[in-house]
């Protein structure tokens, strides 16, 4: 999955770089698992905006992805590796022996024609999905459960990966890509490699309008504001705030902690920012 850079026709494009999509196989997706998908522009369900600086965008259609991996002992064979305009990672879609379809996140290093397969018999190959307890330690994972049965949750994005450090009792010691190091019940499932897609972090957008066609818009910050819209808005020219740097509600940024969940403070065995 190389890289591609645009010859510099203008002076948007001259760092501009792309991904050449050799991996894909086809260029449609499979109709019966697309749904269509509203823009909702960064707003939650009472019509106010929650996610700043979120609107426009191409319109897309959702894949519907299997995160459960809950066909057990059915193997499924990759029929095309496909784009999703949705997530960083590829899709792969699956064949399975008894003629269901179903995307799974693609895995860097399955091929097409390649069979995998889910549950505690598995073997420990590229794409299988097992639980956390017939996995051996060292391997690199991905699509981790935190609950048993509700799906993969951690380690989605192209290029993730996450190592399985140890066992100890109930629960195994998983090293996350951010560098944290946390306990996911051992009954929990996952599947094995790491995510595909691997160049994705090393794309230029190279100009404001690609990154307007993905549904960002421009984010102005607070010291060119107004007083009345951010705490570090006004001043006579140029100031550089007058405050220690904050979000527009006064709470504090960089490095102020606003982690509140102790129900799960004891999972975290260690934390991705080291004191």
């Amino acid at each position: 999955m190389p890289i591609k850079y645009y010859k510099p026709t203008s002076p948007a494009s001259r760092d501009m770089t792309g991904m050449t999509f050799e991996e894909l196989t086809t260029d449609r997706p499979h109709k019966p698992l697309t749904s269509g998908k509203k823009r909702i522009g960064g707003r939650g369900n009472k019509g106010q905006i929650t996610v700043r600086f979120r609107g426009g965008g191409h319109k897309r259609r959702y894949r519907a992805v299997d995160f459960k991996r809950d066909k057990h002992g059915v193997p499924g064979k990759v029929a095309t590796v496909e784009y999703d305009p949705n997530r960083s990672a590829r899709l792969a879609l699956l064949h399975y022996a008894d003629g269901e379809k179903r995307y799974i996140l693609w895995p860097h290093g399955l091929e097409g024609g390649s069979e995998v397969i889910a549950g505690e018999d598995a073997p420990v190959n590229v794409g299988n999905a097992l639980p956390l307890h017939k996995i051996p330690v060292g391997t690199i994972i991905h699509n981790i459960e935190l609950k048993v049965g509700k799906g993969g949750q951690l380690v989605r994005g192209a290029g993730t990966g996450a190592q399985l450090m140890a066992k100890e009792g109930a629960y195994a010691q998983v090293k996350l890509p951010s560098g944290e190091v946390r306990k996911v019940h051992l009954n929990c499932y996952a599947t094995i490699g790491q995510v595909g897609n691997l160049d994705h972090e090393n794309v230029n957008m190279g100009k404001a309008g690609r990154t307007r066609w993905q549904g960002r818009r421009p984010h102005n910050r607070g010291v060119t504001m107004n007083p009345v819209d951010h705490p570090m808005g006004g001043g006579e020219g140029k100031s550089s705030g007058g405050r220690h740097p904050c979000t527009p509600w006064g709470v504090p940024t960089k490095g102020y902690k606003t982690r509140n969940n102790k129900r799960t403070d004891g999972m975290i065995v260690r934390r991705r920012k080291k004191k």
